[in-house]
């Protein structure tokens, strides 16, 4: 199957660590998976303690509360984390798989029906949002909302910030919910408490800031690279619908190879060297996470895309203490997507695109799409 470029194969032969330079800073970015999992671990010499710096580049500019429980170290972090976990394990439960497959069932509807689609705007965004809005056990209606933002809920595409108009969409949600609680995102949160006290605004909009920002253009992008994928590769829906056990496996390698974030920082409290590179007291390190996954010594044919690879032991959720909070939400949604592929679509052709393309002074790297014209056709009966 098709190859898919690897930015970090040359740098990662040759040394452990890549140096990046984001806004003025160099960084070292750690390219190794045993280098990274044993990193990721290390929370003392690698923190997550760094309000807004944890993204690279880093987000001073376009939120101002720290990401909760992203950017606490533990034990702290534990606490932070079980407050809202059984909302993000929520996509485990039959109901809402159920849901989602619905969702997924009618935008393939409208696909098929349509001459053609932006897989973007009509599919991926949709699904994102309207995904969310079951996670978070909302209304829908907050869903039509969510899908005017677009890819990025931070930024517009001609790159201003929109980061204070979410803040203060989440404050709203927040007062609103105080007046009439729910079984909601927002009302549980109102309702918890963090070392016997209630939660601040602050920490509140925090937990608010991950849910919408952490798993939304990861999720749009990694839909679009899927219906990329099978539109140059149809044999592999097939080779799904003659066994649909094969979705889980399929499902990993996808996010093995297509993973949106390249990387995350941590920030290191005192002057540390990181293989031969001295960091600074308060200096970031990357956690190159999209090098790891093509690291030779773990995954055979690395740039390959096996359906069946197995084992896989990807870290595009990340690892350790900060394993994604979100990755049963997107399980969940991309083994839906793969299954009504499967069950529904015949082959895909793709007329027009617009690649997004993370360019950076060191590297450069395939994201995902701005723009993915599709045409769906259903699978005869």
């Amino acid at each position: 199957m098709k190859n898919h470029d690897d930015p970090f194969q040359e740098a990662r032969t040759k040394c452990p660590i890549h140096i990046g330079t984001f806004d003025g800073e160099r960084v070292p970015m750690i390219l190794r998976h045993r280098d990274i999992r044993e990193a990721a671990k290390d929370t003392a010499k690698f923190s997550s303690d760094a309000p807004l710096r944890v993204p690279i580049p880093s987000e001073e500019n376009v939120r101002t509360v720290r990401q909760y429980p992203l950017e606490v170290d533990p034990p702290a972090h534990s606490e932070y984390r079980k407050i809202v976990e059984p909302f993000f394990l929520r996509p485990k439960q039959p109901d809402v798989i159920a849901k989602i497959h619905d969702l997924i069932d009618s935008l393939l509807t409208k696909a098929l029906a349509a001459d053609s689609i932006d897989a973007v705007k009509d599919f991926a965004i949709p699904l994102q949002s309207y995904a969310l809005a079951y996670l978070l056990n909302v209304s829908e209606k907050e869903a039509e909302l969510w899908v005017s933002w677009g890819i990025h809920v931070f930024k517009d595409g001609d790159g201003t910030s929109k980061g204070p108009f979410m803040e203060q969409y989440c404050q709203r949600m927040f007062e609103a919910a105080a007046e009439k609680p729910g079984d909601d995102f927002f009302s549980a949160l109102n309702q918890a408490q963090f070392d016997g006290r209630p939660l601040t605004m602050e920490e509140k909009l925090g937990y608010a800031n991950i849910a919408f920002a952490g798993g939304r253009d990861t999720i749009i992008h990694t839909v679009t690279r899927i219906i990329s994928y099978f539109a140059e590769n149809p044999q592999a829906l097939c080779w799904i619908r003659e066994k649909p056990d094969r979705i889980t496996l399929a499902s990993e390698e996808f996010f093995r190879v297509f993973i949106p974030l390249t990387h995350i920082g941590r920030v290191c409290p005192v002057k540390s060297d990181v293989f031969g590179f001295e960091v600074q007291p308060q200096g970031r390190v990357s956690l190159c996470w999209a090098s790891a996954n093509r690291d030779p010594d773990v995954f055979p044919e690395p740039n390959e895309i096996r359906l069946d690879r197995k084992p896989n032991p990807h870290v595009a959720f990340g690892f350790g203490a900060h394993l994604c909070l979100g990755a049963h939400h997107a399980r969940a949604i991309v083994r839906g997507l793969i299954l009504k592929l499967a069950e529904r679509v015949s082959h895909i052709e793709i007329s027009e695109t617009l690649e997004l393309i993370e360019n950076e002074p060191d590297y450069t790297r395939k994201i995902g799409y701005e723009l993915l014209i599709a045409k769906f056709f259903e699978v005869s009966q």
